[in-house]
């Protein structure tokens, strides 16, 4: 646990299986999506199903989510089972802490699967089809670009996944706008954790009966909370932190072989960056047949960064949304690689056993200085390589505050690695 400040929601859930705010196993948040997948399957053929495989892959995945030491052998075994829905199905990721646990669960499903994940980018060139509100967050607003119009136009049951359910209004708010604009009759909720009780449960019920729909819920784990006392509004404490590095930063454009959309974003002050997007990302709709073009990527980009690995320990940080091929690539780096990601969510930070965030760093976002991005739970010399991954190029002057703070915090060098189609180039930056 952890206090969030924040007016709405007090507290914050630390998760240990999802790669956002704790240093993790890369297979870990991967087995996590993958188990989802499995959950449902399993409820997709209730009737039809191997009993027997279902139960020995969940126990498999649970086994390897309590046993970081276990996950990759887990996560393969669950991937090597190639899946099928009897029916094709639509995943959308909530932003930002759940696109690539979305995209983990679409990729679990080896035909019929399509994924799309929700966004708080600004690109003036396209059109959101959906957009709804987030109420309890720091950054409410959540669109959603697909480039394919017929994504959700169609009947196929809509998978909502996020990494927690609390209240199920986000849920709801994504529901009543979708079935406003692509009626439908089935949808699932998909989390890591769901606290919902009493009302917030009637809630989803009085809804199915309103519109005529089916919601079903499923989760890796399902209790109540209750919550006393005030919100934190600002951050304290005192951080016992360890002397500090200065290691060099050195940037590398690594050639991925991945397609680009030429679109471009617009921040809060108005300004735009027309740095093209990866086009797979997820943040533009995926249908299975993508995972290919995907894994060809990633194992690219992977056999690149190993060649400037230089120590035993090593941090492979995605930003913001831009949170499943990082960690796709962390998962091919081999041994001593952890992985997590850079976040927006503010968090008070406070050095006890029994806490969740036990440090933090803050910077302006590289792609909109607006916008407060945190980093946390990492000590200065904890690694020896920080790697960290940006999907496109943008100017040096809006990324040196964030490797100002990683050079403080890598033993040995930190590699700034923005991902290009064109040819790989290096650049020393300044200590």
């Amino acid at each position: 646990m952890a206090a969030r400040i924040n007016k709405k929601r007090s507290f914050l859930f630390v998760s240990k299986v999802l790669g956002k705010h704790i240093p993790v196993n890369p297979f870990t948040p991967l087995l996590s999506g993958a188990a989802l997948g499995l959950l449902l399957y399993q409820e997709m053929n209730k009737d039809t199903a191997d009993a027997g495989q279902m139960e020995e892959l969940l126990n498999k995945a649970v086994h390897g989510l309590i046993h970081p030491d276990q996950a990759e052998e887990a996560y393969h075994d669950l991937l090597s089972a190639r899946l099928i829905l009897p029916h094709p199905v639509v995943f959308i990721g909530f932003a930002e802490t759940a696109t690539a646990l979305g995209h983990s669960m679409f990729n679990m499903f080896a035909a019929g699967a399509s994924y799309i994940h929700t966004t708080r980018e600004d690109i003036p060139e396209l059109e959101s089809v959906v957009s709804f509100e987030e109420e309890h967050s720091h950054a409410v607003a959540h669109l959603c670009y697909a480039l394919n119009p017929g994504l959700l136009s169609g009947t196929e049951p809509i998978i909502l996944v996020d990494d927690e359910i609390t209240t199920g209004n986000t849920a709801i708010n994504t529901i009543r706008d979708i079935h406003s604009k692509f009626p439908r009759q089935e949808y699932v909720v998909a989390s890591i954790l769901d606290w919902r009780t009493g009302k917030n449960v009637q809630t989803y019920n009085d809804l199915e009966q309103e519109l005529g729909i089916r919601i079903t819920s499923l989760c890796l784990l399902q209790g109540s909370i209750e919550v006393t006392g005030v919100p934190l509004l600002r951050a304290g404490g005192d951080q016992d932190t360890a002397p500090s590095t200065d290691a060099p930063v050195v940037t590398t454009y690594v050639q991925d072989s991945l397609e680009r959309l030429p679109v471009s974003s617009r921040d809060s002050y108005g300004e735009i960056n027309k740095s093209p997007y990866v086009k797979n990302s997820g943040r533009f709709g995926l249908e299975s047949p993508n995972n290919k073009e995907i894994d060809q990527g990633v194992s690219r980009i992977a056999a690149q960064l190993r060649e400037l690995r230089e120590g035993p320990r090593a941090m492979i940080m995605g930003v913001g949304e831009f949170m499943y091929l990082p960690m796709r690539i962390a998962a091919e780096m081999g041994e001593g690689v952890s992985y997590q990601s850079s976040t927006r969510s503010p968090i008070h930070p406070e050095r006890r056993s029994d806490y969740g965030v036990h440090s933090a760093e803050a910077y302006p976002s590289a792609g909109d200085p607006e916008i407060t991005n945190f980093i946390y739970n990492v000590d200065p010399g904890q690694y020896d390589d920080i790697f960290v991954l940006i999907e496109r190029d943008v100017p040096r002057q809006r990324i040196e505050p964030m490797t100002d703070i990683l050079k403080k915090l890598a033993g040995h060098k930190v590699h700034l690695i923005v991902l290009s189609p064109k040819d790989s180039e290096v650049e020393d930056v300044a200590r």
